[in-house]
């Protein structure tokens, strides 16, 4: 199952419009720390195969899973599409695109 990617701009958008996405942010914790998305769950892409059990509650709703470029939440969907979770997007270009939207 492939799921097409959002924009950094969609994400923006949408939290403007008060909208409350489920948002896992697979960056170190030195990474979130020093910039985050508020409400963003912290799993970093290391510990996610032991910590996926958290979001399984999530299976079927849209999931977005961003990082620093988009590279390790990538690899973070592709876990997750693995594990059956239905519909999850990467936010293309990650935290670097999200600061430029």
């Amino acid at each position: 199952m492939i799921t097409a990617d959002i924009t950094a701009a969609e994400l923006k958008q949408r939290l403007a419009n008060n909208e409350t996405p489920i948002l896992i942010d697979v960056r170190e914790p030195w990474e979130h720390e020093e910039q985050s998305i508020a409400g963003a769950k912290l799993i970093p892409l290391g510990s996610l195969p032991e910590r996926i059990h958290e979001l399984e509650e999530y299976k079927d709703q849209e999931v977005l899973v961003h990082c620093r470029s988009g590279k390790r939440s990538a690899t973070a969907q592709a876990i997750m599409q693995q594990q059956g979770f239905t519909n999850v997007r990467n936010v293309s270009g990650g935290m670097l695109a999200y600061n430029e939207a």
